[in-house]
């Protein structure tokens, strides 16, 4: 199968300008040293490359198969393999909106739809203006807080069609955005050099901003015979014994 058929061009004859190409180089043997096996370095690599151009391109594809002496094809096939690698330009702020089961009955799949018709975009797409692109994902582990929508993988948790188009809107106007939970918005290349190792210097980066909240401990809860939140004088049902079988809890 062809590079443009696995939706990248082809393969260029020209690398990264040299300076591009020295900096890189020099990101990539800090990325390679913290491995036992250069090749197992292959995901963070692509994570950089992504980093420079908004995806992952041939030249970057070129660029991690020489610092790992991999051939091309096994790099692409590891890049086409994983949906967070972008075969596409990315934009600025790429929405990612989770269309799985619980997502999907409860909104996700509406939200998908307008937002693809707000911004005049299909799935994989990019805003002629490079400021949106979308993407229809898989789940995204946020489901007590569903229908969720992501910008560069931060949270934007309990979504409504008219919400993920405020925040679209937003966005490419230039006025700030704060995920729901976790630290502050960042571009999509600065987001994929954090996923390739870097630090993550953002304010709330490395607390416990991210976290689940109420809703993300419910289950443990009653699965420990506690009443939820708000919920006085409920009755709950008691943690199942070791004898089996379960029992009617007192009133909380």
């Amino acid at each position: 199968m062809t590079n443009v058929e696995l939706g990248l061009p082809a393969l260029p004859a020209k690398p990264y300008p040299e300076e591009v190409h020295a900096r890189l180089a020099a990101d990539a043997a800090e990325l390679i040293g913290r491995y036992p096996q250069p090749r197992s370095a292959l995901l963070p690599l692509l994570h950089l490359v992504q980093a420079e151009e908004g995806f992952v391109s041939a030249t970057g594809i070129r660029f991690c198969a020489e610092q790992l002496e991999l051939t091309t094809a096994e790099v692409t096939a590891v890049a086409t393999f994983y949906t967070m690698y972008r075969r596409r330009p990315a934009g600025t702020y790429h929405v990612g909106v989770c269309t799985n089961t619980l997502c999907a009955v409860l909104g996700g799949d509406q939200i998908f739809a307008e937002l693809q018709q707000h911004l005049g975009i299909g799935n994989n797409e990019t805003t002629a203006d490079g400021a949106i692109s979308i993407e229809h994902i898989e789940c995204n582990a946020a489901c007590d807080y569903a229908p969720v929508v992501m910008v560069n993988w931060e949270f934007f948790d309990d979504q409504t069609p008219q919400s993920a188009k405020r925040l679209v809107d937003d966005l490419r106007a230039g006025r700030e955005v704060r995920p729901t939970r976790g630290a502050r918005l960042c571009g999509f290349k600065e987001t994929a050099r954090i996923l390739a190792g870097f630090p993550d210097e953002r304010p709330g980066a490395n607390d416990e901003s991210g976290a689940g909240g109420d809703p993300s401990l419910a289950g443990l809860r009653l699965a420990r015979g506690e009443a939820l939140p708000g919920t006085p004088g409920a009755r709950i049902v008691s943690p199942r014994p070791e004898t089996g079988g379960t029992s009617e809890g007192t009133e909380a």
